[in-house]
């Protein structure tokens, strides 16, 4: 069976593991303070253009989410995130876990709208009894977002605006960031999203890496013991050499991004398939995520042939399917899908 289940069932890339065995013998201090994640991160710096740039590398997405939202909140404080926000719905209370409400706007299309975000803040700053209620302190984004489409750049200027305006800061979660960057008609650099939040994080367990997710404070922002906090949340290993090396070689001769650019390859070949064929999409994914809408007894003749999610129902007789590439996606596996689709 071919799999297009998600982007995280592969091992690492080749590079990744020949870091890893390279230093194997070595013996760096413990708990990430050591030369190669150093290295790593001397490397993150100059790929976003910030030399002052704090980093932190955490061990997978749902820590990085939960344990970066709660440094930065006060106790009566919460975090505005569209419904559809990987926080909300895929990371079963991580947040709420740490007692802070997600306060949920409307999305389009998996985004949240600069006018939504800042009508939601108009109306929250004059209501008279705000007091009582738990106070906005944090708004988070992803990119790409819970259905593979993207902000642009004018989208994530205007919702930074807003939030610099209600001085709140802006965190976009960027478990899939490189997938993102590498999408046809994207018009977002790097350092331009660092530029416009005030702290995000690289994904790595979906690019490459064996595990393991970066940081990133671009305006020196960071609680100043995040360490601490970030070991209270179990986000801390003792071999910390073990994500700053995959970072390392991530993060040398753009194998971050080359690692992305062939998912997304891979991602437009399997959509022209779907296109030929005639299935309907769910919604226009320029990503390595792809959403159809299928009619069950056709869901449950492929899932015979081909993994892939089951992302909820339409109606009572077609179901939302998820397919996704990774960078370890093969043309033979495109290959393979395709005689499963045109049999």
């Amino acid at each position: 069976m071919i799999s297009f289940e998600c982007d995280y069932n592969n091992g690492a890339h080749p590079k990744v593991l020949e870091n890893l065995v390279k230093y194997n013998s070595s013996k760096p201090t413990p708990y990430g303070f050591d030369e190669f994640s150093e290295l790593a991160k001397q490397k993150i710096r100059e790929a976003i253009g910030m030399p002052d740039a704090q980093i932190f590398f955490l061990t997978g997405g749902t820590q990085a989410n939960a344990t970066t939202i709660d440094s930065m909140l006060y106790q009566y404080e919460g975090v505005i995130c569209v419904g559809s926000g990987h926080i909300n719905v895929h990371e079963a209370g991580a947040v709420e876990f740490t007692e802070h409400k997600i306060i949920t706007l409307p999305d389009v299309q998996g985004k949240m709208e600069a006018r939504t975000l800042d009508r939601y803040l108009d109306d929250f700053m004059h209501d008279g009894n705000k007091d009582h209620a738990v106070h906005p302190g944090l708004v988070y984004i992803t990119f790409p977002t819970e259905f593979g489409t993207l902000y642009t750049a004018a989208e994530l200027r205007d919702i930074y605006q807003v939030c610099q305006h209600y001085d709140l800061p802006l965190y976009i979660d960027g478990a899939r960031l490189g997938y993102g960057l590498m999408a046809p008609g994207n018009d977002v650099t790097l350092p331009y999203l660092a530029r416009h939040c005030d702290v995000f994080y690289i994904g790595g367990t979906k690019i490459g890496a064996l595990c393991g997710e970066a940081v990133v404070f671009s305006g020196r922002n960071a609680h100043k013991h995040f360490f601490s906090i970030q070991k209270q949340h179990g986000a801390v290993i003792a071999k910390g050499a073990l994500i700053g090396l995959q970072f390392d070689a991530l993060f040398t001769d753009n194998l971050y991004f080359r690692l992305s650019q062939h998912a997304i390859d891979m991602a437009m070949q399997l959509k022209q398939l779907f296109r030929e064929k005639g299935y309907r999409f769910y919604v226009d994914s320029p990503t390595n995520q792809q959403f159809l809408v299928i009619r069950n007894e056709e869901v449950e003749r492929l899932s015979r042939q081909v993994a892939f999610t089951h992302f909820g129902q339409t109606d009572h007789h077609h179901t939302i399917c998820r397919f996704v590439t990774s960078w370890a996606t093969t043309q033979e596996e495109i290959a393979e899908l395709r005689s499963c689709l045109f049999h």
